[in-house]
């Protein structure tokens, strides 16, 4: 049986965290505006990449891939101690499970600030990258992804993201940062789906018909496996980091 006077999770050393002590205002802007730079990144770089490199997707995909990597293994390092650098729902939600036993991570009502945050930034990020090029700032997304395969890569994509961060983190942000975007940098090329893996920037990317866009009729069923594969990742993370006493 588990030791309950211990956490079921031993405390990885950024678990504790420099944002502890910063206003949920704050941490709310922190999230708005970093998930907005990583909109604009994503959308931008996939706007720069259909211009600079027509008809050749392979191309197009690595100029992306390289941008949105590195992209957000800055924003991460800028952004980290004021909100933590979640600028994902997943990522928040898995926080918010992960701290109920030993009630640490974001609470109840943290969670639903970060997200709507989140959600907010992704929008004005990707209005920012369209008007950046020139194009109408409002879009709607053509580009219909919805397969089995798809779903699967994107479960997939959001389980490996949580697993990765969660285990990362357990050596520092600056480890994190690396790890987290270098997943990222990976799962773009091998999942079927191009690893959006956060319902928030699939909201912004639904607004920008571009390389990096997804129709709205696609948005739900990305959404719902998103939060699958984060609840995997999550739960796996758990099984592998019990502490010693909660076996």
């Amino acid at each position: 049986m588990p030791n309950r006077d211990r956490p079921l999770i031993d405390p990885a050393p950024d678990t504790v965290p420099a944002e502890a002590g910063v206003s949920l205002g704050r941490r709310s802007v922190a999230e708005f505006a970093g998930t907005a730079a990583l909109a604009a990144v994503v959308i931008g770089s996939g706007i720069a990449a259909e211009q600079l490199s027509p008809g050749d997707l392979g191309l197009q995909l690595l100029e992306n891939s390289t941008a949105s990597a590195l992209g957000l293994a800055v924003l991460i390092l800028a952004f980290g101690p004021i909100s933590g650098a979640h600028f994902n729902p997943v990522v928040s939600l898995a926080d918010w499970l992960g701290g109920r036993r030993q009630h640490t991570g974001l609470g109840t009502r943290e969670l639903g600030a970060y997200a709507a945050a989140q959600c907010a930034g992704a929008i004005v990020g990707a209005l920012l990258a369209n008007a950046m090029f020139d194009r109408t700032p409002l879009q709607i997304a053509s580009h219909h992804r919805v397969t089995g395969g798809h779903l699967l890569g994107e479960i997939l994509a959001a389980a490996g993201l949580i697993a990765v961060g969660f285990a990362a983190a357990r050596h520092g942000r600056g480890a994190s940062a690396a790890a987290v975007a270098a997943y990222l940098g990976s799962a773009i090329w091998f999942t079927s789906s191009g690893s959006f893996a956060n319902p928030a920037l699939t909201v912004g990317r639904m607004l920008s018909d571009s390389f990096t866009g997804i129709a709205p009729a696609s948005v739900p069923a990305f959404a719902a496996a998103q939060i699958v594969g984060g609840l995997a990742g999550s739960s796996l993370m758990t099984l592998l980091y019990r502490s010693a006493g909660a076996d």
